[in-house]
């Protein structure tokens, strides 16, 4: 265990609505908020941005998303882009049946996919509504490489409760230097539920606002971070997966809501019928993406199970392991939660002497019962939590920071975490991760969203990293 200097502790202040990263300056309905996201292969990607200004009171009333069309005009010169392709858009509203708090109803979001894209390729676009003079500047992305056993993305980052603070703006600047081809977001993405609907925040909101009806959110924050992620999110495929703080309950028994709006899954493209879990290519690299809100159930002949995910405001990396022990033929684990988010990180950990919480005392109502159960194998055996640092656990610390994964071949990838306390290019922490097929052997298994895909490097899942 590697402590946190007590000189970076810092605070973990949100970033106000009078930052200019986070104010809106297009006009009318101008596109705003842009990104780019992945579909299940390099030949296509989402184009999403909205347009008009969102609404927030006690009476409100939602624009028509039909009366801004949702175009992206395209092409691999900047001067003219020759491809057209259009779209569907949507509005989604935060709503609350108790007297004295705010709603909310969103801009009109937008989504457009790309298909008939080159691998490995630079394209233009610009976006918006040109019948009302109403399109975004020139932006560009680069298509991932064609799926192949000798082809992959140089360079992927993956951070995790990113949030919008000043770590935000720091996590997000080390991350940009670096130069990545995709970034992917594990979950907890603006922390709008931590505030009240009229824009009171806390990095406690159970602690300080313990009376109220629901857990309210407040949406704006959401078209913050959209704003402040824009000039990075633009021009790098960007993925996502829910986490708790997206959970957003509202009136009748809704949640999710802005999660699922304002992203773009490549969903139905891998076969999935959900947000919350779907699966797509990076060259030669399949990823399966698997959030924590997962329903049980049977399909056909397909088992999706729930899947719980406790993730964590530090770093941790794991020695190869399985079933709590150590194994040379075990996936390695790697947690990364701690982007920045107001929660602030995570110092102690619970197998410290005096950490371990009685059991009672860890009541977790979504998903009903509690966070936490005694292990039932391992040599943590019938104890609530380890006494001792877990032999399966190499390296952990307390740091805002994000990871970078570059796959060098079909054998060997190198994951770095990179901590926003280091100068730039600096590793926290670095391994080569050494795949032995001779020793090792690796069975595919066909499963859902998956029956296409190239499968030379096992999965990587967003659930363990």
């Amino acid at each position: 265990t590697v402590p946190l200097p007590s000189g970076f502790r810092g605070l973990t202040l949100d970033l106000p609505d009078t930052d200019p990263r986070v104010q809106r300056i297009v006009k009318g309905f101008e596109p705003e908020q842009i990104s780019v996201s992945l579909s299940s292969s390099h030949d296509s990607v989402w184009i999403s941005w909205i347009t008009g200004e969102f609404q927030i009171g006690y009476s409100i009333k939602p624009l028509n998303p039909k009366s801004v069309a949702s175009v992206v005009r395209y092409g691999k010169l900047r001067f003219p882009l020759s491809h057209r392709a259009t779209g569907y858009s949507l509005v989604y509203n935060q709503l609350y049946p108790f007297e004295g708090l705010q709603n909310y109803s969103s801009g009109i979001i937008h989504h457009v996919r790309l298909t008939g894209l080159k691998p490995d390729t630079l394209y233009y676009y610009r976006c918006g509504d040109p019948s009302i003079s109403a399109m975004s500047n020139i932006h560009h992305f680069k298509t991932m490489p064609a799926s192949g056993s000798r082809s992959y993305p140089k360079r992927i980052a993956l951070v995790g409760d990113l949030g919008l603070t000043y770590n935000t703006t720091s996590t997000v600047s080390h991350l940009a230097r670096n130069n990545p081809d995709l970034i992917v977001l594990v979950g907890d993405v603006s922390y709008a539920n931590l505030y009240l609907t009229n824009g009171t925040g806390s990095d406690c909101y159970s602690c300080n606002f313990s009376h109220t009806p629901i857990h309210e959110t407040y949406q704006p924050r959401w078209d913050y971070w959209g704003r402040f992620m824009q000039p990075v999110v633009s021009k790098v495929p960007f993925m996502v997966v829910e986490g708790n703080h997206e959970l957003e309950e509202q009136a009748e028994n809704k949640t999710f809501m802005s999660y699922s709006s304002r992203f773009a899954f490549p969903s139905v493209e891998s076969g999935s019928s959900s947000t919350f879990y779907y699966s797509f290519n990076a060259g030669g690299i399949h990823f399966i993406m698997l959030g924590a809100y997962i329903a049980y159930e049977k399909s056909g002949k397909h088992i999706l199970l729930t899947i719980s995910v406790v993730l964590v405001h530090a770093y941790e990396r794991s020695n190869r392991v399985y079933n709590y022990s150590l194994d040379p033929c075990g996936p390695v684990y790697v947690t990364v939660g701690d982007g920045g988010n107001r929660e602030k990180m995570a110092t102690a950990h619970a197998d410290e002497p005096g950490n371990c919480p009685d059991p009672s005392t860890t009541p977790d109502p979504i998903m009903g019962g509690f966070c936490a159960f005694n292990f039932t194998s391992g040599p943590a055996a019938g104890k609530f939590c380890w006494d001792h640092q877990p032999d399966y656990s190499a390296y952990r610390e307390s740091s805002f920071g994000h990871g970078i994964l570059e796959v060098k071949n079909e054998t060997h990838a190198l994951w770095t975490w990179h901590r926003n306390q280091d100068m730039y290019k600096k590793a926290g922490d670095q391994i080569y991760i050494v795949r032995q097929p001779h020793k090792c052997p690796f069975k595919p298994k066909t499963s859902v969203g998956s029956r296409k895909h190239n499968r030379s490097l096992p999965g990587v899942s967003s659930a363990l990293l």
